[in-house]
């Protein structure tokens, strides 16, 4: 009787649990996602399909991309005893209950166990210790969870017996296919309701998910639980009501459409204006629109070369460590370094000058490229019998670090790509740069200078085109 009773129980749970856990994956084929490590043909694929599993593995990624799911997926598949334990709430005498009856499986029926940790950087280093011995003497084959690096939060001697299988945040496809499964799934999802989920709605529960699928049907599950059916008996998931139950407004932004170029042109040049307000306002809507801040950082290290320049280097100091410390954090937290970065770039002096490469360009492609003058050419060569490099003055051994020597091809001295702006630290360039050019020209015998204007942006873009 107690048994019917625990079968009972257990059926009725089942049916009462959250959307996302009843649609959770229970074999491969079923399993969305991470392609690069389960993929047909992949590693870890054909180890969880042989039932041979080959070593310890550690799951690593962001929340709801999949890592329980795939434990027991392989619980499903293997011949194993599997086990689990979570390391928020399991401690070292579950963990030696755990070990017992692995033991003991092995010992009466031959099998092996494995031991499923979720959470696994929330044990502590003796926690983890005592995990190791039974690792390593193969009582256990562990798969550990987590969403932080494990080579920062979990013991050396653990990751040097795993395999570390990094996960990824679902694809907007592979989203929108979770989404879809379970409206029509009739024995875990809503198959055998009505439902009608507008495009619209769809299209904000997929980009608002932010590659979480627990995140995707949560909302779901709200929608269709707290909207009334008409009187047909057919549920509306209108974009109100899916906004409603991610708590997000849908923000007009195509990722792939004019929306999305006109908000990075908008916030590009409000920082490029020198105006931070505006600039924060374009990313605070970039941000919450989903877009990747990989992108919004990339482009904040472009703009830090072309409109910061000179006139304050550190700028692209600034904007290149904002994209490695958000790599290394993440969303939430890592909106910090991107917000100091903007702020930093929108109010720094501006310089274009860094656009005085393109003239060098433009004149290469008109005239093509002169030849080095003998005394700059490579003399480890053949110095002695060719006369490479005869001539050249060491400018570190004069006075000042500085001697007036010919640099250009000589069809071009006098001519002047560069010209520095009188902002911010590039000030201090123009002074010594108009110091060095005066001395270069007395000692060249230069007659005629030609200060190359700016070049128009259409001219510019052309010969971004070349660059390689």
């Amino acid at each position: 009787m107690p048994d019917l009773f625990d079968h009972a129980m257990n059926e009725r749970m089942k049916s009462d649990a959250p959307l996302a856990a009843r649609m959770r994956p229970r074999t491969l084929d079923e399993y969305i996602g991470q392609e690069h490590i389960v993929g047909a043909g992949k590693l870890l694929r054909r180890a969880i399909e042989a039932d041979r599993l080959f070593s310890s593995i550690i799951l690593c990624g962001p929340p709801g991309t999949g890592k329980t799911t795939l434990a027991q997926v392989i619980a499903n598949q293997t011949k194993s005893h599997f086990e689990t334990l979570s390391a928020i709430l399991a401690g070292k005498a579950d963990l030696r209950e755990v070990i017992e009856r692995a033991q003991e499986y092995n010992r009466l029926y031959k099998r092996k166990t494995i031991l499923f940790i979720d959470e696994i950087h929330r044990w502590n280093k003796a926690q983890q210790d005592a995990l190791l011995p039974f690792v390593e003497n193969g009582t256990v084959t562990l798969i550990g969870a987590t969403t932080e690096n494990p080579f920062f939060e979990v013991i050396k001697a653990l990751v040097s017996r795993s395999r570390i299988f990094q996960l990824r945040n679902l694809n907007q496809t592979e989203i929108g296919e979770l989404l879809e499964r379970a409206i029509n799934d009739p024995e875990r999802g809503y198959g055998k309701r009505k439902i009608d989920l507008t495009a619209e709605a769809r299209a904000h529960l997929v980009d608002m998910a932010t590659g979480d699928a627990r995140n995707a049907l949560n909302a779901l599950e709200l929608a269709v639980e707290s909207t009334p059916p008409d009187e047909s008996g057919v549920i509306h998931v209108t974009l109100d009501v899916a906004q409603e139950s991610i708590q997000r407004r849908a923000v007009l932004y195509d990722k792939d459409g004019d929306a999305h170029y006109d908000t990075i042109s908008a916030f590009i040049k409000s920082i490029r204006g020198s105006d931070p307000d505006a600039a924060l306002y374009w990313l605070a809507k970039m941000i919450y629109a989903g877009e990747d801040p990989r992108f919004i950082v990339r482009r904040l290290i472009i703009l830090a070369g072309e409109d910061i320049g000179l006139a304050d280097p550190q700028g692209l100091v600034v904007a290149s460590s904002a994209a490695q410390a958000f790599d290394f954090i993440g969303l939430p937290e890592g909106i910090y370094p991107i917000i100091e970065a903007t702020l930093y770039l929108a109010t720094a002096p501006k310089s274009n000058s860094a656009g005085a490469y393109f003239k060098a360009m433009q004149r290469i492609e008109q005239e093509g490229a002169g030849s080095v003058p003998k005394h700059l050419q490579d003399g480890n060569r053949d110095r002695e019998a060719t006369g490479q490099g005869k001539g050249y003055v060491y400018p570190h051994e004069q006075e000042g670090h500085f001697t007036p020597q010919q640099y250009l091809p000589k069809r071009l001295l006098g001519t002047y790509f560069y010209t520095p702006s009188r902002e911010g630290y590039e000030s201090q360039v123009t002074a010594r740069l108009e110091m060095w050019r005066d001395a270069q020209k007395k000692a060249l015998g230069i007659e005629n200078e030609t200060f190359l204007p700016d070049l128009p942006q259409d001219q510019i873009d052309n010969l971004k085109r070349n660059i390689r």
